[in-house]
């Protein structure tokens, strides 16, 4: 039966960009599923599946519905224990949790500072104003003044990979030899930085874009089927 992935998509359908909806598409590839994307704009997630979730992604597997990259995910190895493990046991689900507050404590404050007015740009007229309000409420400031501070602190963004990058010199993957769940945690991240914005996050010689490039090139290349931002 194929899965129905709902995709945070803005005005062009083809590019879907959320970093949580990234590591559920990845999880669903790791584990060879058929998928079908329902493109989902802002202002669409209130009426995914009757409000199941304030955000997506949302996936619905038969009678099935769950929200939550990480749900969905433990769903997924729950549901499809004979597919490719996403965790490799208990110990990598725990493990997975740290790497998930990891990057959004550390790569995605960033990336929303970095991207933000290009991820503004990306929306369509209705969803472009929810955006802009949403986010200035947030930061308190115009989206303008949120982009200012991304040369400023793009070397201490790069400094903060440090531990990522001293660890990829022992092994190719996060997951070991090949990657698991908290790969495609990290990697969503940084696939919402390539998607959103030409602003470059890494130097091309980084081992960590050296992974990111790797990721990229998993299933069929399916991270590469979006074109990065020109």
């Amino acid at each position: 039966m194929t899965i129905l992935l709902y995709d945070l998509v803005g005005r062009d359908t083809t590019r879907p960009f959320s970093p949580h909806c990234w590591k559920v598409a990845m999880a669903l590839a790791h584990k060879g599923l058929d998928i079908s994307t329902v493109p989902t704009r802002f202002l669409d997630v209130p009426a995914v599946e009757g409000g199941v979730s304030k955000t997506v992604p949302v996936i619905r597997d038969g009678e099935t519905v769950v929200g939550d990259s990480f749900a969905i995910a433990l769903y997924l190895d729950e549901a499809y224990p004979d597919r490719p493990t996403l965790f490799g046991g208990e110990g990598g689900k725990a493990m997975a949790r740290f790497i998930e507050r990891w990057s959004q404590l550390t790569i995605h404050p960033y990336v929303t500072t970095a991207a933000i007015i290009d991820l503004h740009t990306m929306q369509d007229e209705e969803n472009a104003a929810y955006f802009r309000r949403s986010r200035e409420q947030r930061f308190g400031k115009t989206l303008e003044d949120v982009v200012t501070a991304r040369d400023a602190g793009l070397a201490t963004f790069r400094a903060a990979l440090e531990p990522l990058r001293s660890m990829l010199g022992y092994q190719p993957f996060i997951g070991g030899a090949s990657p698991l769940f908290g790969d495609y945690i990290v990697f969503g991240a940084l696939q919402w930085a390539r998607i959103a914005s030409p602003y470059q996050l890494l130097d091309d010689g980084d081992v960590v874009a050296q992974w990111f490039a790797r990721c990229l090139d998993l299933h069929g290349g399916l991270g590469r089927k979006v074109a990065a931002a020109a």
